[in-house]
């Protein structure tokens, strides 16, 4: 599948949202202020699954091809996205992750009754193995990011997010395989899109740099939710055609965030969901009134100074 034979647009996120209403939850928005400065955090943490990831996977599933059985691959998020969409619709799901996968991930995995498979060191393998068992007759696998209705799933965060606060200017959010990125960017028509990621997981950066998908070193504490090491084909077209602002944040910065979001909120943020708001704090982020999003809770930790 190449970018050029999957066009998407608007009209893609629209029709998403209308396939996945009835099995997703609208999140919220937060006005807030930090020392001084006005954002909307967009609290999609509340999901169910608690990620994004349950929007792309419910599309691809209600509208590509029928199987009884979804395989995938993920560092954690989009698994659990994947089986619980599985369980939603009475399909049957196998879930391949790093040996590195979180615990906390894992477990909430298996919960749902999803198959749970550990391989490899990275998600790269994870993949690997996944697609080799998704051949079998009546299996499908779903990929995590690479994929014009899963990509056209997770823009419905966005539109969510013009349709509450159309005001809103730019849109922050974290960067793994590129498909919250490039959805946003369907979705929020000319406002800018702030593609955040941390220095050494940072695939979009790299790309961008090599003006096309290039393998990247992934050593992050996010790198379970954002460690792809290459950009997805069809993400990295969709956001070369529209304008993305790429920014980098440090580990301190993204946990200092973390820990702020619970200081100031009261909102458990797993790493990669604090991202985009440590770029935020840094003054990375433009526009008079941005959004960040907060993608993603499904970890178990506790702030530094607790």
């Amino acid at each position: 599948m190449t970018a050029s034979a999957q066009p998407l647009d608007a009209a893609d996120v629209a029709a998403a949202a209308r396939a996945i209403r009835p099995y997703v939850r609208w999140t919220p928005l937060l006005q807030a202020e930090v020392d001084g400065r006005r954002l909307v955090l967009k609290l999609e943490h509340l999901q169910r699954s608690g990620s994004f990831k349950l929007r792309g996977a419910l599309n691809a599933m209600l509208t590509g091809p029928r199987a009884q059985h979804v395989v995938t691959a993920s560092g954690g998020n989009h698994g659990l996205g994947v089986a619980t969409a599985a369980a939603l619709l009475g399909l049957s799901a196998t879930v391949f992750v790093p040996t590195t996968v979180p615990a906390g991930k894992a477990r909430r995995i298996e919960a749902t009754g999803a198959r749970l498979v550990r391989h490899g060191a990275t998600y790269a393998e994870a993949a690997t193995a996944a697609t080799e068992v998704a051949d079998q007759p009546g299996h499908r696998y779903l990929p995590a990011y690479d994929d014009p209705a899963v990509i056209a799933g997770q823009g419905t965060v966005a539109a969510e997010i013009v349709a509450d606060a159309p005001e809103v200017d730019a849109v922050a959010v974290a960067v793994g395989g590129g498909g919250l990125a490039a959805g946003t960017t369907l979705a929020i028509g000319p406002r800018t899109t702030v593609a955040v990621e941390p220095h050494q997981c940072q695939c979009l950066a790299d790309a961008l740099a090599a003006n096309r998908p290039v393998d990247s070193a992934v050593n992050s504490v996010a790198a379970s939710a954002l460690g792809a090491t290459r950009i997805g084909e069809l993400p990295f077209a969709i956001l070369q055609r529209r304008p993305v602002q790429s920014v980098l944040v440090g580990e301190a910065e993204l946990l200092a965030a973390r820990d702020l979001l619970w200081e100031q909120f009261r909102v458990a943020a797993e790493p990669a969901a604090a991202v985009p708001f440590a770029a935020w704090l840094a003054g990375r982020v433009p526009g008079q009134l941005p959004c960040v999003v907060i993608c993603g809770a499904n970890t178990d930790w506790s702030p530094d100074h607790a």
